[in-house]
């Protein structure tokens, strides 16, 4: 019976997920995987990352706990963190669509060596006047914050610096600085930044949002 109730529980759980588009971020969660050896439409099998081997019913029934464990209503929960991870993800996809530089990209934008172009990257970022973005094994500079010739926009140095400097995740920084904002009454930081009306505003909005991060919240 219990060997039932597992894998049922397992399949339960398994598409539960599938239906919410969730199973590629179980791992980035740091929660146990599934998978089905004989195909789409084969039992699914939790893996204890530890062992690797079959998770066992207590086991299932503490992801289950784990998952299920917003709202007051658990049975139409919705596992929140793996919806974030999913968020998160989806936005550094869409990132790293619009223009961005590696070192030999923007040394040549510049005109200037590679070893060149890195010192002077670093040492932007070093003074929180630039953002870099770490990205896989790479670091990336997203172009929103540079000339047409690759320099720094001084413009953009007073927003940057609060939000740098109060160590703001780079991917947050990148999205908070090219999106609308609410705290800008939705309009896009880096491009108000540019309007002597707005100026004024983004920057009050980046000290405030820095205090925030700096903060923990």
């Amino acid at each position: 019976m219990t060997e039932e109730q597992r894998a049922a529980l397992g399949e339960e759980l398994a598409t539960w997920i599938e239906s919410l588009g969730l199973e590629g971020h179980l791992t980035e969660a740091g929660l146990p995987t599934f998978r089905r050896d004989g195909g789409s439409g084969a039992r699914a099998r939790w893996i204890d990352p530890g062992t690797g081997q079959d998770l066992s019913l207590a086991q299932l029934q503490d992801v289950e706990r784990l998952l299920r464990n917003e709202g007051s209503e658990p049975e139409h929960a919705v596992p929140v963190a793996l919806v974030v991870l999913r968020r998160h993800a989806r936005l550094r996809v869409e990132l790293l669509a619009t223009p961005w530089f590696d070192y030999a990209a923007l040394a040549e934008v510049r005109g200037a060596s590679v070893d060149a172009t890195r010192f002077a990257v670093h040492k932007a970022a070093s003074t929180h006047r630039l953002l870099v973005v770490p990205v896989d094994e790479r670091s990336v500079v997203p172009a929103f914050q540079l000339t047409a010739e690759g320099e720094l926009r001084p413009d953009l140095a007073p927003v940057l610096e609060p939000l740098l400097a109060a160590r703001m995740d780079p991917w947050r920084a990148w999205a908070w600085l090219t999106q609308p904002a609410a705290l800008l009454g939705g309009l896009v930081p880096e491009r108000a930044v540019t309007d002597p009306e707005t100026a004024d505003l983004v920057l009050t909005a980046a000290v405030r949002l820095a205090e925030r991060v700096a903060a923990g919240s």
